[in-house]
């Protein structure tokens, strides 16, 4: 199965967009898919804990338990330089998420057999 990376720039703003993004990145681990969930702008957020716990959309699925199923079984990527802004390093997220900048997501998606997918 291909590389699948995701990079979710909506945060609680603009919640189905934000869900979406997580939705596909769990769904497409369940399925086998070798996944990345980036996480930039408002999104950064989501990689502290507790705040994805906090996030409601109606007749949505668990925030927090998609961003757990992306940890155990494949990446979670705070973007540095929203990280920088926000004042967050990588001792302010989840346990396994990590922080990378432009060049990485760059590298990542220019991978050969990778799908990249923006929201």
């Amino acid at each position: 199965m291909r590389r699948l990376v995701i990079k979710c720039t909506a945060g609680p703003e603009d919640a189905e967009r934000c869900n979406q993004a997580f939705t596909v990145a769990a769904a497409a681990v369940a399925a086998g898919a070798d996944v990345s969930l980036w996480l930039t702008g408002e999104a950064t957020w989501f990689g502290v804990p507790g705040l994805a716990e906090e996030f409601s959309l109606p007749l949505a699925g668990s925030l927090a338990d998609s961003r757990d199923l992306v940890l155990a079984q494949g990446r979670l990527v705070v973007c540095s330089q929203c990280a920088a802004r926000r004042g967050l390093t990588v001792d302010n997220l989840v346990a396994g998420a990590e922080i990378s900048g432009a060049a990485a997501f760059t590298e990542e998606v220019l991978g050969d057999g990778v799908q990249a997918l923006v929201y």
